[in-house]
């Protein structure tokens, strides 16, 4: 075989061990990381403290206001904020933020901040200000979502289905 001939060869090979394997994505794509692990904690913390009307059959309005009871549902809401300012680092980290642009890593830290001031809204078990910071991590991650719509980071790969747990 031909000198040159080899070289051509071997240079896939080459190229391929340059660049290195793929970043391990330790949750998954950004969607099953979004749908296993930021929106139900998320949830959880948008649910800990809201107001509802609701119009009754006879005309009249029934109003409602929720906010944690004891100690236990107040752990519950300071430990959602905690595990969504986790999930910030994990959005922050290269498997994550390689190839999506610096708006990715504003959104991801946007999300750090939003959480960790949420996370101190529940240790002071102020509803009001949990009611806010409810607000501000809603409105980080609509402006994420609106830069990076959740179907196109669907398309990246897997399912709902394949998430990891824990």
């Amino acid at each position: 075989m031909k000198p040159d001939i080899v070289i051509l060869a071997l240079l896939p090979l080459a190229l391929a061990a340059c660049s290195g394997p793929a970043p391990d994505l330790p949750y998954g794509p950004p969607q099953q990381l979004m749908a296993a692990h930021v929106e139900p904690y998320a949830q959880t913390y948008w649910q800990s403290v809201k107001f509802e009307s609701e119009l009754m059959p006879d005309g009249t309005v029934e109003n409602r206001e929720y906010e944690p009871d004891s100690d236990a549902e107040w752990e519950e809401v300071r430990a959602a904020a905690a595990h969504l300012r986790e999930m910030s680092d994990v959005l922050e980290s290269p498997a994550y933020a390689e190839g999506r642009g610096p708006a990715w890593m504003t959104y991801a830290a946007g999300l750090g901040e939003a959480a960790l001031a949420a996370e101190q809204a529940a240790q002071a078990r102020d509803p009001d200000a949990v009611f806010t910071a409810g607000g501000n991590l809603y409105n980080v991650c609509r402006a994420c979502h609106q830069t990076y719509p959740p179907a196109e980071l669907e398309a990246e790969g897997g399912t709902v289905d394949d998430v990891p747990q824990g």
